[in-house]
């Protein structure tokens, strides 16, 4: 369920979004759409369909809107949203005007985010996206998840200090969870359910419960103490290594 505050977000935006003549469709994906979301803490996955490319005019005024709905409410600062032109739907690797982490880019919509959408994506406006998006194969997505362990994830343990903060604590974790479901099932699972995954796969006991804690339990009222956090990005980094060589290995051509 959607708290106050975040749906009166979303609705902002989306009414916002109508200003675009292009406009075709906007959809929620991850956890908002999957029923894990945790108000403060996940972001707001969104990906809005439109029929031409935004025009350099139209690219100044989303970031202006996305500027404005962050002064309005600070949860805006989480929601993320991809623009995809309608017919480029089927090259995979294409990049697409994003705003993400407070600025314009662009990137690809992952083979993990299609499936998302197609499995159980939420429709905030137009038509659903088994209409417009493309099936994704079992080795699409397989593909997508080996290589994202293995060229983003295993890269990203050589460097310590990110290691100190909570945010690639729990996504190092939770991806190498998820990722080990998916691999062997096809299914797609929420955070919150990968938390017991990484029980059966002998993560640090002490260090999942943190997650869970933070991620789950009221309001922690202070950072972690920096003992802790030393000790927790060893002990996640030395699972990590071990249990992505294991997934990746396992599902090599």
């Amino acid at each position: 369920m959607t708290d106050e505050v975040t749906q009166q977000l979303l609705d902002r935006f989306v009414g916002a979004l109508c200003a675009l003549p292009s406009l075709i469709a906007v959809w929620a994906h991850g956890s908002l759409a999957g029923g894990d979301h945790r108000p403060g803490i996940s972001d707001l996955d969104l990906i809005a369909v439109v029929a031409e490319p935004c025009t350099a005019a139209e690219e100044e005024q989303l970031a202006a809107l996305h500027r404005d709905l962050a002064t309005a409410f600070p949860s805006a600062s989480a929601l993320h949203c991809g623009y995809v032109v309608a017919d480029t739907w089927g090259d995979h690797t294409r990049r697409h005007l994003t705003w993400a982490h407070e600025e314009l880019m662009r990137r690809p919509v992952t083979a993990v985010t299609r499936c998302e959408l197609l499995r159980f994506g939420k429709v905030l406006y137009g038509p659903p996206p088994a209409g417009l998006l493309p099936p994704v194969t079992d080795r699409q997505l397989a593909d997508f998840v080996v290589d994202d362990l293995s060229s983003f994830w295993r890269p990203a343990l050589d460097h310590p200090d990110r290691w100190l903060r909570d945010v690639w604590v729990d996504l190092g974790l939770l991806t190498l969870a998820r990722a080990h479901v998916t691999l062997r099932t096809g299914r797609l699972i929420t955070k919150s359910e990968a938390l017991d995954v990484l029980r059966d796969l002998n993560a640090p006991a002490d260090v999942v419960e943190d997650i869970r804690r933070r991620r789950y339990g009221p309001p922690a009222p202070a950072p972690a103490p920096a003992p802790w956090a030393s000790r927790r990005a060893e002990l996640t980094r030395v699972f990590l290594r071990r249990a992505i060589e294991d997934v990746v290995a396992g599902h090599r051509p």
